[in-house]
């Protein structure tokens, strides 16, 4: 784990006309959702999006969020780039595109003027505050714990009651500061449960722990996602864990913080599946496995320590999205091949 200077004291800039806006980078379930949710309860938002959602907007007249409590249309302005933004002192920006999309949007975010601004790490996996941290100098971490999806153009449907979503946001590496405190007051004000929290990165582990089922789940079908394969899995993960020094955050499901936010189906919107599986379904072109699963590869590698079955599932999620193998669907004897192939050779 990184050692870190400790509390920050980094302050949102306060003058005549300023407040903070937030801006949503990468609307998609996540981050619709929280854009959405955060408009409707007064925060200033704007959203950056692409390709089908980002004209589903323009066209719609908004972004739609289904909930439990009913359906929305939400006036969330929205931009194709960070350059077309009026770049404000007092932004912040949470960062909710998948990580494999993360390196060219912090480059994007530096070209269009950002600088010292907030930049709120919301997605799962442990590397993009490192990412971030390159180029920005006030960088937070977000475990995020949202059911959400977005399977249709425009339309975020947030399957979470009674709130909406659990985050730990802190300072990456670690910390807080008064920025943290003013972000968890929208986000709690916008139906969400957000903790500061000064060791976040220690949460985001622990979340890393749930986060390598999803390629499981949706290569071998839902069953298999608390099944043999997961619990091979999680046992190199803690091996590797425990060789790297890694000690995560205990996030029982079953602990009471939980009960504030349950995933319930939706009358026509029945929940489907991590986000894994969403991209996949999707055809979005490319999932985040290798910053879950490829993040256990990565310390088994630095540490001495066989994650065959982690390595495999990063190769599995490549060959599904290279040819189109539908979800549930991926020959588990072809998994169990290559799984062998990552051992390493006997003598």
């Amino acid at each position: 784990m990184l050692a870190g200077a400790g509390l920050r004291r980094y302050v949102l800039p306060d003058g005549e006309n300023n407040h903070m806006r937030i801006i949503v980078y990468g609307v998609g379930a996540i981050g619709g959702a929280i854009a959405a949710r955060l408009a409707l309860t007064g925060t200033e938002v704007a959203g950056i999006a692409r390709g089908r959602m980002l004209e589903a907007i323009r066209q719609n007249g908004g972004l739609t969020l289904v909930t439990a409590e009913g359906t929305d249309k939400v006036d969330v302005p929205c931009v194709g780039d960070p350059s077309d933004l009026n770049v404000r002192a007092d932004d912040v920006v949470i960062m909710a595109m998948k990580s494999q999309d993360m390196r060219d949007a912090l480059r994007h975010l530096r070209a269009a003027g950002y600088d010292r601004q907030p930049v709120v790490c919301a997605q799962n996996g442990v590397d993009n505050e490192r990412e971030a941290l390159r180029l920005f100098p006030n960088v937070y971490g977000m475990t995020v714990m949202v059911p959400a999806q977005y399977t249709e153009p425009g339309v975020v449907v947030a399957n979470g009651v009674p709130k909406f979503g659990l985050f730990d946001l802190g300072c990456y590496p670690t910390g807080t500061d008064a920025a943290t405190e003013e972000i968890a007051v929208a986000l709690n004000a916008a139906g969400f449960h957000c903790m500061p929290d000064p060791d976040v990165m220690r949460s985001k582990y622990a979340k890393l722990l749930q986060n390598i089922g999803n390629i499981i789940g949706a290569s071998l079908g839902a069953a298999a996602r608390r099944g043999p394969w997961y619990d091979a899995a999680r046992k190199e993960a803690d091996a590797a864990y425990a060789a790297a020094g890694i000690v995560p955050a205990n996030r029982d499901p079953d602990s009471p913080r939980r009960s504030q936010m349950k995933p319930v189906d939706l009358p026509g919107n029945p929940r489907i599946g991590s986000s894994t599986q969403q991209s996949l379904m999707r055809g979005s072109g490319s999932v985040e496995t290798d910053f879950l699963n490829g993040e256990i590869a990565l310390l088994g590698r630095l540490y001495g320590v066989p994650t065959p079955v982690n390595a495999a599932f990063c190769r599995v999620a490549e060959r599904m999205v290279r040819e189109g193998i539908a979800t549930g669907a991926f020959p588990e004897e072809d998994l169990a091949a290559m799984v062998a192939a990552e051992k390493p050779a006997a003598g």
